[in-house]
């Protein structure tokens, strides 16, 4: 099966165009106030009106008021919502629309019973567990901690990089691989060369792993 690729934090539409003409299938885009790749609901529509057909886009909140959700769902033509805070699956659920929820792992979290809470996501992303941040810490983690048997798509985040997607992949065996540190230039803004290195080595892991 082919990994999917996520990148996340896009604040200019030009790096949102290169990501998609480089293959990517999925951007995010932050509505999370605190995080340095924030973006504002006109900004937003600018990128993803921008974007050519079959590139998905998942927004993500964090502990976010409902209302203001629905104002980006109304606003904004997203595929999917990823919640990256402390949302209950009822929250998750609220919105008719796709959702991913996000865990932050630490050596107690439990992939099994998350999927039973979070039964109907399209997606689990597990990502490093930050005391400070709720994402985009760069930081990965153990990835024993995810068992082999899963019932839900499994998006791999954290500490991602060009020379550890490969293992990334032979070891978790995800449905995606999410990314977006480490093909940046600085926090927001994406770096052609690091996306196009990340996606390459992706593709290529799927060749030598399949």
């Amino acid at each position: 099966m082919r990994t999917r690729v996520k990148i996340c934090g896009f604040t200019k539409v030009e790096d949102a165009l290169c990501a998609a003409s480089l293959g990517v299938d999925a951007i995010g885009v932050v509505f999370y106030p605190p995080s340095p790749r924030h973006v504002e609901i006109d900004q937003a529509v600018e990128i993803v009106r921008a974007l050519p057909a079959f590139v998905s886009v998942v927004a993500l909140f964090v502990n976010a008021e409902p209302a203001f959700i629905t104002e980006v769902i109304r606003k904004v033509p997203v595929d999917c919502l990823q919640f990256h805070g402390e949302e209950s699956a009822q929250a998750c659920r609220g919105f008719a629309k796709p959702y991913i929820k996000a865990i932050r792992m630490q050596a107690n979290s439990n992939v099994t019973a998350l999927e039973q809470q979070y039964f109907d996501a399209a997606g689990l992303l597990l990502d490093a567990y930050h005391p400070g941040l709720q994402g985009g810490s760069g930081n990965s983690f153990d990835w024993d901690l995810i068992p082999a048997k899963r019932s839900l798509p499994i998006i791999l985040a954290g500490g991602l990089t060009a020379e550890n997607a490969g293992q990334a992949i032979q070891v978790v065996k995800p449905y995606a691989l999410d990314v977006s540190s480490s093909v940046e230039a600085e926090k927001g803004i994406k770096d052609a060369e690091k996306m196009a290195a990340f996606i390459r080595k992706t593709n290529q892991a799927i060749e030598i792993y399949d």
